[in-house]
C-alpha cells in the first residue's frame, strides 16, 4: 500500500493526512507538538467564529485518528533520505520507509535543506502549485513556503494541495475530494 508521511502536527501537516487517509493511503504523521497555534487564537478561520489554536489542533487530531491516520506524538524527524524509489524516514525510534513525504514544521527548513529541496531567492522552500518541492514526491507547505503568509488557513490549503496531487499521482488522473450529502441532486 501506498505510505505518506507527514512530518509535522499543525494546520498543513494535519490538513494533508486528513485527505490522504480519508482516500484509502497509509499515512503517518511524526509531530513534535512545536504549532505555532497554540500561541493563537482563531478568529480569522473560514468556519470558526472564534476558537482557542490549541483546542483547534486537538480537534484536528481527533479528526484525522478517526480517518486510521498513524500518529506519533512527540517524536522527532531527524533525517528525510531521497532512496530513488521513495524516502527513508528517521526518527529517534528508527526508520521507517514512504512512498511520499509531506515536510510541515513550520519555518524549520532543515530537512528541506538536507534533503537538497531547491530555495528561493527569499530563503524559502521553492515549491509548485501543488506544493511539490524540487525532489519529486517530497511536498513543503505553509511557513517553510512562504517569507510572510503564515496564516493557519493557508497553511492547511497548502496541505490539502499537496494531498490532491498525491492522491492524483495514486489514481492516475485528477482528483477531486469532494463529498456531498446521499440525498443531493
Amino acid at each position: 500500500m501506498t505510505h505518506v508521511v507527514v512530518v509535522g502536527g499543525g494546520a498543513a501537516g494535519l490538513s494533508a493526512a486528513l485527505f490522504t487517509a480519508k482516500n484509502g493511503l497509509e499515512t503517518t504523521v511524526y509531530d513534535t507538538d512545536g504549532t505555532w497555534l497554540h500561541k493563537a487564537h482563531l478568529f480569522n478561520y473560514l468556519g470558526i467564529e472564534s476558537k482557542d489554536g490549541t483546542e483547534f489542533v486537538e480537534d484536528a487530531r481527533e479528526q484525522v485518528d478517526e480517518f486510521g491516520v498513524e500518529r506519533h506524538q512527540g517524536v522527532e524527524v531527524t533525517d528525510v533520505a531521497d532512496t530513488g524509489e521513495g524516502f527513508t524516514v528517521t526518527t529517534e525510534d528508527g526508520e521507517v520507509d514512504a512512498d511520499y513525504v509531506v515536510l510541515a514544521t513550520g519555518a524549520k527548513r532543515d530537512l528541506a535543506e538536507d534533503l537538497g529541496c531547491a530555495f528561493t531567492d527569499e530563503d524559502v522552500v521553492d515549491v509548485d502549485v501543488t506544493m511539490e518541492t524540487s525532489v519529486g514526491d517530497c511536498y513543503a507547505t505553509g511557513a517553510m513556503v512562504r517569507a510572510e503568509e503564515w496564516q493557519a488557513i493557508i497553511s492547511a490549503g497548502d496541505g490539502a494541495a499537496a494531498a490532491l496531487n498525491i492522491l492524483s499521482k495514486e489514481k492516475g488522473e485528477h482528483f477531486h475530494d469532494f463529498d456531498t450529502p446521499a440525498d443531493a441532486e
